[in-house]
């Protein structure tokens, strides 16, 4: 039983000033996390608590489906990280440091190189497999921007687990136990979330799904069908080419046209609907190596390239927007066309061959119309980049899309044999030859999942915690002064005894005010109330989650409160 008297706590009545989410600041105000640095937090103890039962919630789903769990070091020799490619993939993600004797080092941001490494070391036949190993540990990223308290941290604890079989019926088997163990785990933490189609990105691998909980604060874009169960992450939307346009376009002409380097001037001009305009954005691509080339994509008008998506299809290259117009003076601003150019040109499927546009003409003040895809301009690649719009067409029913914001809690992959490859994991095989060991990996945040819990469920007096995670069943308050107060610890004893985790507030010399809003503030899913009506033997029992008030008698407590957290 824990006793507010001499728990190691401390509520704040004021969000902290870096406070940019509502659960992250009552977080703080709670007591549950304390900031080190930006993006590093301390848990204290109920904060730890709560952590401590996400992962147990994970574990026993992990351990269901045969996972078996192991720990890596979080200090890692940068060597496998450069064999595999991803030292360079990660680039300024990465923690880097090194030893007095000069050996590279990194802190691990995630660990597919040595569970690789691991399984080589130990499994030699096919007999040894299908396995699954996972681990829960903290993991390191140098994000530029840490934001949201725990939502982006540089410092975060993560469950990562990988699947090895010998061939891809086993690891489309074992893609769909992690599934279900995520359906299961998410649900019994109290998630309101989706499943989206996503992109793996420098994970490598084919299929990918990620796990999406609905949050305004969230920095990922849902993408859901109003007629069918689609979804997918933004990044990952995909749609079909718009057919041909078989019509007869007269020729290409070019047109004076002062003054108008946007969309907007453009379309006024001509007095057209900006969706009749082709929109040729420049950007820098870089790859790992260092190297750079520029490069347009081509948007319609009405619509804007979408660069987290565009830098999740490049990945792991970087791109950002040209800004060197001053050293390329056949780049114009404002004018750029994809005809009779000088660089990469890669383009929206709606620029699909035989539609027409008006676009740049590469010279200050004029433009071209009638440039016809296929005939008047090449492209080199068709990119689904473009922004996602509510009310664009449902890619697989055609029905309409909506968009939303989200948290990405969990994320799950195909691997395939991409870390397979880089450090030779084969197996003898039942006809005795080498068989290439094929890979899923399966990733849970486990403090943002916390984190994205707090994000759902809070009012506006405080969190309010699903008692699968909570760090106490009840909160138990003695709202009666005096010998009340020991009455109140001793009913919280019985409910010990009864196996109810109890936390009680046994302050003497704290207003019931204080109390109540400090109940309240922590959000435990139950609140007892131990005042006028002990001496008639009925408590109040509040759920925090509803509000909802019933008076109990003291010796049905435990059965009530039994049922009532069973509920």
């Amino acid at each position: 039983m824990l006793r507010m008297s001499s728990l190691f706590l401390r509520t704040l009545r004021e969000d902290p000033a870096d406070a940019d989410t509502p659960g992250y600041a009552l977080l703080v105000r709670a007591g549950y996390i304390r900031k080190v640095a930006a993006g590093i937090f301390s848990w204290l103890p109920l904060g730890y608590a709560v952590l401590r039962n996400v992962e147990r919630v994970i574990r026993e789903e992990m351990t269901r489906i045969g996972g078996q769990e192991v720990h890596f070091p979080a200090l890692l020799p940068r060597e496998h990280y450069e064999a595999s490619g991803r030292a360079g993939e990660y680039g300024d993600l990465l923690f880097r440091l090194t030893d007095r004797r000069g050996t590279p080092y990194l802190l691990g941001p995630t660990h597919e190189e040595l569970f690789t490494l691991l399984v080589k070391s130990e499994c030699s036949s096919y007999k040894d497999l299908p396995v699954t190993l996972f681990q829960i540990q903290t993991k390191y990223r140098d994000e530029a921007r840490p934001r949201a308290g725990l939502l982006r941290g540089r410092e975060f604890v993560m469950k990562d687990s990988y699947s090895f079989d010998v061939d891809d019926e086993g690891l489309a088997a074992s893609y769909a136990a992690h599934r279900e163990a995520y359906v299961r785990t998410f649900g019994r933490l109290g998630l309101d979330y989706r499943i989206a189609s996503a992109v793996s990105g420098s994970m490598g691998g084919s299929a990918s799904e990620e796990f999406l909980a609905l949050s305004p604060v969230g920095e990922d874009t849902i993408i859901t069908c109003s007629s069918c169960d689609y979804a997918a992450n933004s990044e990952a939307v995909r749609i079909a080419p718009a057919p041909a346009d078989t019509a007869t376009y007269p020729p290409l002409e070019e047109t004076p046209t002062p003054d108008t380097p946007t969309i907007a001037s453009l379309a006024a001009y001509f007095g057209v609907d900006p969706a009749a305009t082709l929109k040729n954005v420049l950007v820098t691509i870089t790859d790992p190596a260092g190297k750079s080339e520029v490069a347009a994509i081509g948007v319609p008008g009405d619509r804007e390239v979408d660069l987290k998506r565009l830098g999740a299809l490049l990945e792991p290259s970087t791109v950002e927007l040209f800004t060197g117009f001053a050293d390329r003076p056949d780049l114009v601003r404002g004018y750029v066309g994809p005809q009779d150019r000088a660089f990469a040109y890669y383009a929206d499927p709606r620029i699909a061959p035989g539609s027409a546009w008006i676009t740049g003409a590469n010279r200050e003040g004029v433009h071209v119309r009638n440039a016809v895809a296929g005939r008047d301009f090449t492209v080199d690649g068709y990119w689904d980049v473009a922004d996602i719009r509510d009310g664009d067409p449902c890619p697989a029913c055609g029905g309409s899309l909506t968009s939303g914001r989200a948290i990405e809690i969990g994320h799950i992959f195909q691997l395939g044999r991409k870390y397979a490859d880089a450090f030779a994991l084969d197996v003898l095989g039942s006809d005795g030859k080498p068989r290439r060991v094929t890979m899923g990996s399966y990733g849970i945040g486990v403090s943002r999942v916390l984190a994205a819990i707090a994000e759902q469920r809070h009012d506006e007096h405080g969190l309010r915690w699903p008692a699968e995670i909570a760090p106490a069943d009840v909160h138990l308050v003695a709202a009666a002064k005096g010998e009340a107060i020991a009455a109140t610890v001793a009913i919280g004893e019985g409910l010990e005894a009864a196996g109810i985790r109890v936390l009680v507030d046994d302050r003497s010399g704290v207003s019931n005010g204080v109390k109540f809003t400090d109940a309240e503030l922590l959000g435990i899913p139950l609140v007892v109330v131990a005042g006028r009506g002990l001496a008639e033997g009925t408590v109040e029992v509040r759920d925090r989650a509803t509000g909802e008030r019933i008076e109990v008698p003291l010796d049905g407590l435990a059965g009530q409160l039994t049922r009532l957290l069973a509920s």
